[in-house]
């Protein structure tokens, strides 16, 4: 039977410091998963399974590392954690899983429904590929060895849901312990394979030709010669933390992970089949500058946003056509824009200080010292004043059409060229930029233009 490893997220020292994950309600993320995984582990050992807990002393960079210097086939790997947001109204568990993984799809809805089988008050936010999460990968997901997800469990700024967790905290145990259970047992049925499996022979289509060559499935994972990598022309010098695997004496790299130098990776189930393309039609450049032509359909950003929040366009429902309109006059590009209108408003759910009658799409202030967000008479102006504002950051070009934006001659212009230079600007998160250009590579790939 495959052993289970436990990772109680954050807890380790980052920076020099003790990393406590998010704060809310008089105490931390670190404290809450620490004190649940203490109990799915007493739990899981009662049921025979060997568990191996990570060191609370691992920071994040550490903790991958030493789950993979001890794991061998057929044991499995979670990671829990508590969430957060602006808003105390926004609660609910879900699972994430490497994404275009249908194996681990499945098994993140096994880990999901035991965990609601237990604490049915608990709203199900679903199961979730990492290319969903803020940064559009997780490290656990993707470089952990063995397979691996990560559930959040909650939100620790909900009320509701730090309380079920307070006064609950056996039954997620155990309802985490049931998913762990059923998942470890896909996983390692106790069929007696051998530590060296024979993987399964895949194929490889590249830009739409079958590939001579054939690659494995491990884990799940689609995995390809390094041969292929090569004529890619990708240089894996430099990135350690590509995972590769030598497999009768041939090296073999994790296809997912070319996503990073611009390669779409999909997978065809039926066919067994991963499909690679690198003829992009967006250049890595266009990903980065702010003032650059949009590349969707107002049609393609409507598909987007209703995906991912089905009443969106209902209060709405002109938003995409108003965003590829007023960028398009001041020359930024509305992909961007509306991404950043997604990470800011939560796919227009917004929540927190900003309500949708103010028409204020990216957190934009107000001046004067007044601690109100900014209001906008309708939603076309709402979206102009954001346009400007990143006009302001990104070029020296003057506006086009009339000054909406109240802080528009309080940015220092052409400071932020590129996406990732408005964090700590924007706002104080230094990962805003990097969450924005994450959303802007799942808008291009549900596209298909990327």
């Amino acid at each position: 039977m495959g052993r289970i490893f436990i990772s109680a997220a954050h807890g380790g020292k980052e920076a020099g410091v003790i990393d406590p994950g998010s704060i809310a309600g008089g105490t931390t993320e670190a404290r809450e998963m620490i004190l649940l995984r203490d109990l799915i582990v007493p739990e899981l050992r009662a049921r025979n399974f060997e568990v191996l807990a990570v060191p609370d002393n691992l920071n994040t960079k550490q903790i991958i590392p030493w789950i993979n210097s001890r794991s061998r086939h057929g044991d499995v790997a979670i990671e829990i954690h508590a969430d957060a947001a602006t808003s105390p109204s926004v609660r609910g568990a879900s699972v994430f899983y490497i994404a275009h993984n249908d194996n681990r799809r499945t098994e993140a809805e096994l880990l999901l429904v035991g965990l609601l089988r237990h604490v049915p008050q608990l709203p199900n936010r679903g199961i979730k590929p990492d290319t969903a999460s803020g940064l559009g990968s997780l490290a656990f997901c993707r470089q952990t060895a063995i397979p691996s997800l990560l559930i959040l469990v909650g939100f620790l700024t909900s009320p509701d849901d730090r309380s079920l967790l307070q006064n609950r905290r056996r039954d997620f145990a155990l309802g985490i312990a049931d998913g762990l259970t059923s998942w470890s047992r896909v996983v390692d049925p106790g069929s007696g394979k051998p530590s060296q499996a024979a993987y399964s022979v895949i194929n490889i289509n590249m830009n739409g030709q079958n590939y001579s060559e054939q690659g494995i499935l491990v884990n799940g994972n689609a995995y390809i010669p390094i041969d292929l990598v090569d004529q890619l022309q990708i240089d894996l010098s430099k990135a350690p933390d590509v995972r590769r695997l030598t497999y009768r004496h041939v090296v073999y790299v994790k296809a997912i992970e070319l996503r990073e130098f611009h390669v779409a990776v999909s997978w065809d189930s039926e066919n067994q089949t991963v499909r690679l393309r690198s003829n992009l039609q967006i250049s890595p450049a266009q990903l980065d500058k702010i003032m650059s032509p949009g590349n969707t359909s107002e049609v393609q950003l409507q598909l987007f946003l209703k995906n991912h929040n089905e009443n969106a366009l209902k209060q709405f429902p002109d938003l995409p056509k108003l965003y590829r309109e007023e960028a398009s006059l001041e020359g930024v590009s509305y992909d961007i824009a509306f991404c950043q209108m997604c990470v800011e408003t939560g796919f227009l759910r917004f929540g927190g200080e900003i309500n949708p009658e103010q028409n204020n799409f990216a957190g934009l202030g107000s001046i004067g010292g007044s601690s109100e967000t900014a209001s906008f008479d309708s939603a076309r102006i709402g979206v102009q004043a954001h346009i400007q504002h990143l006009k302001a950051y990104a070029s020296l070009e003057p506006l086009v059409q009339e000054v909406v934006d109240p802080r528009f001659r309080f940015v220092t212009r052409g400071v932020a060229p590129l996406i990732e230079q408005l964090s700590g600007r924007w706002s104080a998160d230094t990962e805003y930029g990097a969450k924005i250009k994450a959303m802007l590579k799942q808008l291009y790939e549900s596209a298909g233009l990327l």
